[in-house]
């Protein structure tokens, strides 16, 4: 998403207008923006996404036992955490704060779309999921509890399984969904208010997120998992950006002109 280039000599130079300069969106790595501060921004967003789902948790079990309040909290301040984060940093980093969604755009990028390439995505994912075991350390420094405690919260059931792969494969349905079809400029809202939805209508309740698994790994809290449910929990969400990019190809499968050439 770059702006476009003026193609030889112009009779005269005019100003550019920061206004009319193309913005990069959500979920497509904006470009000419130093790796530095894209790896800082994932690092920062991820850290600050998982300490809003873990601190979010520990608060609303601190305020009530009842565990449907606990949830309605904890998607709450979710929802609008990142949707924060997602229209902050998108400009600059892409706001993936994910190595799923990582991965789903590498591998876009490998089919002819725009995105990371493969040195990009050797940075994106470390500093994302060290941001994410940062995120869990620092929500529970802030609600007085042990620093690092591995979480006994099982999750290995096989319908929560199930659940990761559905949260996962909406998730990535949704942002290259939007690509495709140049909406990404809604990406804060939608993709917030997907999350927010998928917490309840999921089994799991929705982490669809690798680095964010690890990182909850780290809390024996409210939003808590235990590290021997972890590589299921990757894996179905690995599994679920596979059919998320596979919906992505069928539904918003480019059409052909009578010349042979993609609609637009």
């Amino acid at each position: 998403m770059t702006a476009t280039e003026p193609v030889g000599a112009a009779p005269a130079a005019q100003p550019v207008i920061a206004a009319d300069v193309p913005q990069p969106a959500p979920g497509v790595t904006p470009p000419r923006t130093p790796l530095v501060a894209r790896a800082a921004a994932e690092l920062v967003g991820t850290a600050a996404l998982v300490a809003v789902v873990v601190g979010s948790g520990i608060q609303a079990t601190k305020l009530t036992d009842d565990v449907a309040l606990q949830l309605l909290a904890n998607s709450t301040a979710t929802v609008f955490g990142l949707g924060v984060l997602i229209a902050l940093l998108g400009p600059v980093s892409g706001a993936h704060f994910n190595p799923a969604v990582t991965l789903a755009e590498w591998w876009t990028v490998r089919r002819g779309g725009a995105g990371v390439n493969a040195r990009e995505l050797a940075v994106y994912v470390p500093v994302q999921i060290a941001g994410a075991i940062a995120g869990s350390i620092l929500a529970d420094a802030m609600f007085g509890e042990p620093l690092v405690k591995w979480s006994t919260h099982d999750r290995s059931a096989g319908n929560l399984l199930l659940g990761e792969v559905v949260a996962t494969a909406g998730l990535v349905l949704l942002i290259f969904g939007l690509a495709r079809t140049d909406r990404l400029r809604f990406a804060p809202v939608a993709v917030a208010s997907y999350i927010g939805a998928a917490y309840w209508f999921t089994s799991s309740t929705s982490f669809a997120n690798p680095a964010v698994t690890i990182g909850r790994a780290f809390t024996d809290t409210f939003a808590g998992i235990a590290p021997a449910s972890v590589p299921g929990f990757i894996a179905m969400q690995l599994l679920g950006a596979v059919v998320g990019l596979a919906l992505v190809a069928v539904i918003f499968m480019r059409g052909k002109t009578n010349q042979g050439q993609s609609a637009a």
